[in-house]
């Protein structure tokens, strides 16, 4: 069996195809523009990105099933007829809706009861709310009786296999489906603002979502729990951190929706297949690898292998910090009012020292959540920054854990062909393993708690809009 997983990102659109003879390659890799029109907002152009995935598609070859692994929270209006898009999409990281949100303050509890998640912009309801209220063609084809509106994979469905679908992990990040009836909540939609009528067609992680070139899509899911699957958890208190444009760590729960108390962690769908969901707990850290593209983007980093090692101790051991709230802070504070800072420069800082202290950072910020996540069996890591022996070496210290490294960096594409792998009656091997990382002695109560002083000041530094 060959399965092509469609790997669609924020900043790159990927293919892999993955055997059950436990080979897999990359057919085709594509970056595609960030545009960023405001300092608040954050888009894709998403002719763009169905042309990429048309490319993938056209460079694998024959393959006997397709998945598709989605960004999550980024979404868009297009045409119900003609699939045309009638909107950028606006990616996850976009913060043109925090005054709206501010301003629903009385309804949070309602939605985290309903929908397990808080009032953020990270989240797709206010984004597609914006667009009906401020974008003359979303509101032209809604009297018209041809707008939809959703997440990505919804416009990709549309335009590939002639059907508007999206998965159920998809839609629990939505903050419109009900988490514990997987079905679009009419009081969300409505509170929203989002015509529910215009939304895709919930559908199971592993089942039919049409076919492409005659082959089937049998897999549609976050790509997140994409790599959850990927990295091989199945039982509660599994769990993984990916280290992508943001870093993404979820912990299976024991077959229920996970009560997160003031963890200031997600319930979240991870996936359903055979009729049966299985839940899981998310805590995400929104600026990972895009903190890294910035610091190159504005001359700090030449390139990401100098993230490699560092031959100065730590340098929040040395006063120096960063926190990487490019986007507000994510878990467990879900402040959209954080800024990005370094704190602890003196006139001896130097290039290198920022660079630590960045990477540093980034881990720090996974600590955070990791620490959130509860008592648990296992911690795969994976992603761009994986590839860096410090950042893994100093998250281990920190978090006291043992980190499995796999063999490949693939994991979302490998977790999305397993489970297409599984819609056709089959089954794909895990990745091989690389190795593991144990943590060394450090004083890691000194560490996060100087990290969070440094929150603290990161936190409504950004003056209002």
């Amino acid at each position: 069996m060959r399965v092509l997983a469609l790997d669609q990102g924020t900043t790159s659109t990927r293919g892999i195809v993955a055997d059950d003879a436990g080979h897999s390659r990359i057919v085709l890799a594509l970056r595609h523009a960030q545009h960023f029109p405001q300092a608040d907002r954050v888009e894709h152009d998403p002719a763009e990105l169905l042309a990429n995935l048309r490319a993938v598609i056209a460079a694998a070859g024959p393959v006997d099933a397709i998945a598709l692994s989605n960004q999550g929270e980024s979404c868009l209006a297009w045409d119900a007829l003609s699939g045309a898009p009638l909107s950028p999409i606006i990616v996850w990281q976009d913060r043109r809706t925090q005054a709206r949100l501010s301003a629903m303050s009385r309804h949070a509890a309602l939605v985290r009861e309903r929908a397990g998640l808080p009032l953020d912009p990270y989240f797709s309801a206010a984004k597609l709310g914006w667009l009906l209220d401020n974008v003359p063609e979303v509101q032209a084809a809604h009297r018209a009786g041809r707008l939809r509106l959703g997440t990505t994979d919804g416009f990709f469905l549309q335009n590939l296999t002639g059907r508007a679908q999206t998965d159920i992990s998809t839609a629990s990040r939505s903050s419109l489906m009900g988490l514990d009836s997987g079905a679009w909540d009419p009081t969300l939609c409505d509170l929203f603002g989002v015509p529910m009528d215009c939304l895709p067609e919930i559908r199971p992680t592993v089942g039919d979502f049409g076919s492409i070139n005659d082959t089937p899509v049998t897999a549609a899911v976050v790509d997140q729990q994409a790599a959850l699957y990927g990295h091989g958890c199945r039982a509660p208190g599994d769990a993984k951190i990916t280290f992508g444009s943001g870093a993404f760590a979820l912990a299976l729960s024991d077959g229920a929706r996970p009560e997160t108390a003031d963890s200031g962690l997600l319930p979240t769908v991870a996936w359903q297949i055979g009729g049966r969901t299985a839940y899981a707990l998310e805590g995400g850290v929104q600026a990972a690898g895009s903190a890294v593209e910035w610091a190159m983007r504005i001359g700090l980093l030449d390139t990401a292998e100098a993230l490699a090692g560092f031959s100065a101790p730590p340098a929040i051991d040395r006063g120096l910090v960063f926190v990487p709230a490019l986007s507000g802070l994510g878990a467990p504070h879900w402040d959209g009012s954080a800024a990005g800072l370094f704190i602890g420069m003196t006139g001896a800082t130097t290039r290198a020292d920022m660079a630590q202290a960045l990477i540093e950072g980034i881990a720090l910020r996974a600590a955070e959540v990791i620490a959130r996540l509860g008592p648990l069996t296992r911690l795969s890591v994976d992603g761009g920054l994986s590839r860096s022996p410090y950042l893994c070496q100093f998250l281990a210290d920190v978090t006291g854990m043992h980190l499995i490294l796999p063999g490949t960096d693939e994991l979302t594409a490998l977790g999305g062909a397993q489970l297409a792998a599984l819609g056709r009656g089959g089954a794909l091997p895990g990745p091989p393993a690389r190795g593991e990382v144990a943590p060394r002695t450090c004083d890691r109560s000194a560490r996060m708690a100087r990290f969070a002083q440094a929150v603290d000041r990161a936190q409504g530094w950004r003056a209002a809009p």
